[in-house]
């Protein structure tokens, strides 16, 4: 098997919100990202903004960071990984949390697999794993479902299919959806899902007003939560 190249693509956790870089992300994270020079990252304002929180000195010009998004196309993605191919250390970053974890990240990551290019992923927040901990919920069998359909009669089908999962194997069924629609999926799940399963909310995870609470579905009907417009994450388990 031929060596590695030289240089290393670094995968950087970002904060899941807030400015205290320091407090979530541990130093050898911050030493590695004020040296590196090559930035691959969904937003570059955003990206601009993390990095000069992290310490990052001097001019964040243009040509330190390369575009990576929904609509970046498969035939471009090589040429994200030029730098790395020069022998230039470069690190991925979403927008928060884990990069590749609900991210376009992982085609970046598979194609440096396919250059031989060496992967080093770092240590950070993931509101998907705090929430499961934090959660009380199976965390020995879990599956992330990512965001469910947009449609409200296909997005119950799923929530009931979903059920079912966890009646029948106990698995932890976890999934995420755009803030400003969060009170439709709650409602959605509340007049959806058995009375009796569970249903975690996990809000603003590492954030001043974060908020984590588990409950039957029966109960949480009785509190009426509103995570309207926060970053949240839902479990269903039993």
């Amino acid at each position: 098997m031929k060596s590695p190249l030289p240089a290393i693509l670094y995968l950087l956790p970002s904060p899941l919100g807030g400015d205290e870089v320091q407090s979530v992300l541990p130093e050898l994270n911050l030493q590695i990202i004020r040296r590196l020079r090559r930035f691959i990252v969904e937003d570059v304002r955003s990206a601009r903004r993390f990095l000069r929180k992290a310490g990052v000195e001097g001019p964040l010009d243009d040509e330190l960071f390369l575009l990576l998004n929904e609509h970046t196309r498969d035939e471009e993605i090589p040429e994200l990984l030029t730098p790395l191919r020069q022998g230039m250390d470069t690190g991925l970053m979403s927008e928060a949390g884990l990069p590749c974890v609900a991210d376009p990240g992982h085609r970046v990551v598979q194609e440096a697999h396919r250059l031989n290019i060496r992967v080093t992923p770092l240590t950070g927040p993931s509101s998907l794993m705090l929430a499961l901990m934090a959660s009380g919920l199976n965390g020995q069998s879990f599956h992330f479902h990512g965001y469910l359909p947009v449609k409200p009669a296909e997005r119950k089908a799923y929530l009931k299919k979903l059920e079912k999962e966890v009646q029948a194997s106990g698995a932890t069924q976890i999934f995420i959806e755009t803030p400003y629609r969060n009170g439709r999926m709650l409602e959605d799940i509340l007049t959806t899902v058995h009375p009796a399963t569970m249903l975690c909310i996990a809000t603003d995870l590492t954030l001043p007003g974060e908020s984590i609470k588990t409950l039957t579905i029966a109960e949480w009907k009785g509190k009426k939560p509103g995570p309207d417009k926060r970053n949240t994450v839902f479990l269903l388990g039993r």
